[in-house]
């Protein structure tokens, strides 16, 4: 039972945020100027009248000084440019100044003091270049020159973070990985699972190594790799292994860090980019996410001349000025092949494309096992049956459950992980964190029984359902309830028949909220959204309906923006028979849903009560109530590794 709250309150204060933001912007920026400025006059302030007072309390006048010269009562005097400092006999020091070009003796003199006078006083003169006379007389200048730069660097800085980066706008953002940092290699013995991918591409890593081999029988490595896959199979690892394999710089970033609002960044990036590979071939250079600016042209805000197709005009022009003699590999990854553009694909560019499936029982393990190397594990921990438990997973999905079930063991105080830690990470990842703040009202409680119940029964009885692991009525996530379903065996095709039971399964909480209140609440939600999107697959994509043998959407569903906005697929006709060969299938399923719970009654009643008393039923406990009421369990593989 999925509860779902709508976005729109959300989505409006992003865009008040992002609003405020500007504002809050451009205040921080005037109050930073407005600071260097005060600064600027507070320091000249505070110079001047320093220099002012020290001029006012330390200069003595030239009739002074000569009249001391006269009386005999100076010891030595110092010259140093137009300064003069007077040393007298008891030790007092006088500071004065003499006239601009004139000498000292020329200065006294005409204060009456004769050279025989002069001369029995000791003269020194120093040259005008000491640290105090430079500063003195240049910090005035500089002064206001070193706050004209402050002031510009306050500037940039707040331009870049604004996100201007006025310097460095077609620089390329990639980061590079060292093949000489051994804590960042990684290696085809990093990665479980994959091996058909592991072997298309030790043909690059090859290439990479022995050029020449390729080159004298006249073969031409592809330029591109396109590695394509689900979100979370390892398509970034595997490229940096491909690096790490060959021993070559890896280039590193995403293609929506080619785009920004300004024209003609995106491209010169790109050409930043392939010259720094150059620069550094062999190497590797690896675009993530490249369906962000390798998109069908044509189609954009700007009628096909908009920013980011002149970053894709610019990726492609780049791959054609290859050599076949240049070194540099390009791979790109993207789990929606189906809207890149046809240029991308062709011959000469990603004309070699790889598949990343997501793992089977085997590989999982062998993930798994990986990811387990550095965890400390309980005795009782069997990684065969957590791979058993967990089909549909990634590589990503897996290395999240390792790393969930070591925080819920170090949240606990304890220092090994143990298989109940792993079934509850399971559980944590499929559908998210436990709830226990939501508290059902005893009406809420029975309502989720029956519906969870609902949802078990009728997969226990069809033929083409799987089997049921595990009931709860505990909130995860968005689910009011859940019932994990398992297959008993890995199935890469699912059938008609197959298809029919699991829209019956999604109908099974709605019927048996309907059969046993005589109403309906908003629980069953996501579970019409589920059994109505199977059942418009079957038809559309398919085939498997009365409408014949016709794929009337892709695989990848129907991509407005790929293909042009507009475009239909099919007439307003087959449209309005799609939806009346949907609702037939919803229906057909719901009957045979009401038929078993129907026939079955007792066992329903039987599943709620005890799930209203634990709230959660495990699959030991689940069999044994449904073989009370005569409804024998699907037959499952043993998993007992310690009889292996």
């Amino acid at each position: 039972m999925q509860i779902l709250k709508s976005n729109k309150n959300k989505s409006k204060n992003d865009k008040d945020d992002g609003k405020g933001g500007k504002r809050i912007g451009k205040r921080q920026l005037l109050s930073n100027i407005l600071t260097v400025i005060i600064v600027f006059m507070l320091i000249t302030s505070a110079y001047s009248l320093i220099a002012e007072n020290r001029k006012k309390e330390n200069d003595v006048a030239l009739s002074i000084i000569a009249e001391k010269v006269s009386s005999g009562f100076v010891k030595k005097i110092t010259v140093e440019g137009e300064k003069l400092t007077v040393v007298l006999n008891d030790e007092t020091t006088l500071k004065s100044k003499k006239e601009r070009e004139a000498s000292l003796s020329e200065t006294l003199k005409n204060y009456g003091v004769t050279p025989a006078l002069l001369a029995k006083t000791e003269i020194e003169i120093k040259n005008d270049s000491g640290f105090s006379f430079w500063f003195l007389n240049i910090l005035p200048f500089l002064l206001p020159i070193v706050f004209i730069l402050l002031f510009f660097w306050f500037l940039s800085r707040q331009v870049k973070g604004a996100g201007m980066q006025a310097f460095t706008f077609g620089q390329s953002k990639a980061r590079m990985i060292d093949p000489s940092d051994v804590n960042q290699k990684v290696t085809f013995k990093d990665i479980a699972g994959v091996k058909e991918a592991k072997e298309e591409l030790k043909e690059i890593v090859d290439f990479l190594k022995n050029p020449k081999k390729f080159l004298d029988i006249g073969a031409r490595i592809p330029k591109g790799v396109l590695l394509m896959g689900a979100p979370g199979t390892g398509k970034t690892l595997l490229a940096r292994a491909v690096a790490g394999e060959a021993g070559v710089p890896f280039f590193h970033l995403s293609g929506s860090e080619f785009v920004e609002m300004f024209v003609g960044v995106g491209a010169s990036r790109v050409r930043d980019l392939f010259m720094m590979a150059k620069k550094a071939a062999p190497a590797i250079i690896f675009i993530d996410e490249i369906d962000a600016v390798g998109r069908v042209r044509g189609t954009g805000v700007g009628g096909g001349n908009d920013e980011r197709e002149q970053t894709l005009n610019q990726i492609l022009v780049e791959m054609d000025g290859f050599e076949p003699a240049e070194k540099v590999i390009v791979i790109a990854a993207s789990n929606r092949p189906d809207v890149l553009d046809p240029a991308l694909l062709r011959p000469g560019r990603f004309d070699r494309r790889v598949t990343l499936d997501l793992p089977d029982r085997d590989d999982r393990e062998a993930i798994l096992n990986i990811h387990a190397a550095k965890k400390p594990f309980a005795e009782d921990v069997n990684l065969r049956l957590v791979a058993e438990r967990t089909p549909g997973f990634s590589g990503a999905d897996l290395y999240s459950l390792m790393n969930e079930g070591a925080i819920l063991a170090a949240r606990e105080d304890r220092k090994k992980v143990s298989q109940y830690d792993l079934i509850r990470a399971i559980e944590k990842v499929m559908l998210g964190p436990e709830r226990k703040s939501h508290i059902l009202s005893k009406k809420e409680k029975e309502i989720t029984a029956y519906h969870e119940a609902g949802h078990a029964l009728v997969s226990s009885v069809l033929p083409f359902a799987d089997p049921v692991h595990k009931i709860s009525i505990i909130a995860r996530g968005h689910a009011g309830g859940y019932t994990l379903k398992l297959p008993l065996e890995e199935r890469r095709l699912q059938s008609r028949k197959e298809f029919f039971d699991d829209i019956a399964v999604a109908l099974g909480g709605y019927v048996a909220e309907e059969m046993i209140f005589g109403d309906l609440t908003t629980g069953p939600s996501s579970d019409l959204q589920v059994g109505t999107a199977l059942a418009r697959d079957m038809v559309t994509k398919y085939g498997m309906s009365t409408l014949g043998p016709m794929a009337l959407e892709g695989l990848g569903g129907r991509v407005v923006f790929g293909k042009g906005l507009g475009d239909r697929e099919y007439s307003e006709d087959v449209s309005a028979k799609i939806d009346a060969e949907v609702g037939k299938i919803m229906n057909e399923s719901f009957v045979k849903a009401r038929k078993v719970l129907k026939e079955n009654r007792k066992a329903l009643d039987a599943i709620a009560t005890r799930l209203i008393e634990n709230e959660t039923i495990e699959q030991e406990e689940y069999e044994k109530i449904i073989i009370s009421c005569g409804i024998m369990p699907k037959k499952r593989e043993e998993l007992n590794l310690a009889k292996e």
